[in-house]
C-alpha cells in the first residue's frame, strides 16, 4: 500500500483517529483531516498528514482534496467519518440544530465525495462511508441525527451501481454503540437536557440511563477500524458491513421488519 493515498475526515478523535492509526499501519500514505488542527495532536502522533478540512465548506473540501492529488499525484480513497450528534425531539429542537446535523453528516459526505470522485475515476479508488445503525434504524431522540444518515445510506446505496461502472467502489459501516468521545462532543448535560424535555422528560430520562449504558459496554473504536480497514481493502467489495454481532442483528432485525412492529415494539422499551 506504500503508493496508495487516503483521506480521513473527522480523525481528531474516536473512530476517525483509530482508522488514521490503523491505515498508516497499513502503510497507507494517509491523509487525516479535521476541522480545528489545533486539535489534531493525537493524530500526527500517528505519523498521518495532518490538514485542515470543514465538511460543511465546500471551499475547504476544495482546496484540501486539491492540495492532497497537487503533494501526492494521486487520491486512492475517501474515508467519511466526520460526523456530529444532535440529541432531541422535534418539538424541542430548534430548525438551526436539525440543519446542522443535516449539514454535517449528510452534506458534508456528499460535498466531500462529489469533489473526490474525478480523482478516484482515475485510481480506480474507492469511498468508505462511517454511517450508522442509527442509518438503518430510527432511534427515539435521534430523529435528526438519524435522518442524515438514512439520507447517507440512501445516497451511497444509490451511488454504489452508478460508480462501479466507473471503477470506484462505494461501501457503508454502520457501528453501534461505540466507547469514544462522540456522546461528550455532542455537548449535552442529561440532567439539563431532562429538565427542559418538558412533557418528553419521563421518555429522555428512560432513554439516557439506558443509552450511556450501551456506550460503557460499546465497542472500541480500534474494533470498528478494523472493519473500516476490511471495507477499504476487500476484494471483491462489499457494500455493507456492521461492525459488531450485535449491530448485525440490530440491523438484521430491521431489515427483515416488514410491517415495522418489531422495530417499534425495541424502540418503545427504550423509552419506558
Amino acid at each position: 500500500m506504500s503508493d496508495r493515498v487516503v483521506l480521513i475526515t473527522g480523525t481528531s478523535t474516536g473512530i476517525g483517529l483509530a482508522v488514521a492509526a490503523a491505515a498508516v499501519a497499513a502503510g497507507y500514505r494517509t491523509v487525516a483531516t479535521l476541522r480545528n488542527p489545533a486539535r489534531g495532536e493525537a493524530v500526527r502522533a500517528t505519523g498521518a498528514d495532518v490538514r485542515q478540512l470543514d465538511v460543511t465548506d465546500p471551499k475547504s473540501v476544495a482546496d484540501c482534496v486539491s492540495g492532497v492529488v497537487a503533494d501526492y499525484g494521486r487520491l486512492d480513497a475517501v474515508i467519511n467519518n466526520a460526523g456530529a450528534s444532535v440529541l432531541g425531539t422535534v418539538e424541542n429542537l430548534d430548525m438551526s440544530d436539525i440543519r446542522r446535523a443535516l449539514e454535517v453528516n449528510f452534506f458534508g459526505v456528499v460535498e466531500v465525495t462529489r469533489t473526490a470522485m474525478p480523482h478516484l475515476r482515475a485510481s480506480g479508488g474507492r469511498v468508505v462511508t462511517v454511517t450508522s445503525v442509527g442509518g438503518v434504524v430510527g432511534q427515539p431522540f435521534n430523529e435528526a441525527y438519524c435522518a442524515a444518515k438514512f439520507a447517507v445510506e440512501g445516497f451511497m446505496e444509490s451511488l454504489a451501481p452508478v460508480a462501479a461502472t466507473v471503477g470506484v467502489g462505494v461501501a457503508v459501516v454502520e457501528p453501534g454503540a461505540v466507547t469514544t468521545e462522540f456522546v461528550a462532543n455532542a455537548g449535552i448535560d442529561p440532567a439539563r437536557a431532562i429538565a427542559e424535555a418538558g412533557p418528553y422528560a419521563p421518555a429522555l430520562r428512560a432513554y439516557i440511563d439506558r443509552t450511556l449504558g450501551a456506550y460503557t459496554a460499546g465497542q472500541t473504536a480500534e474494533d470498528v477500524a478494523a472493519v473500516i480497514m476490511r471495507a477499504l481493502t476487500a476484494e471483491p467489495i462489499v457494500f455493507r458491513w456492521q461492525t459488531s454481532d450485535w449491530a448485525r442483528d440490530f440491523v438484521g432485525a430491521k431489515l427483515g421488519d416488514l410491517d415495522g412492529s418489531a422495530v417499534q415494539g425495541t424502540m418503545a422499551g427504550w423509552v419506558s
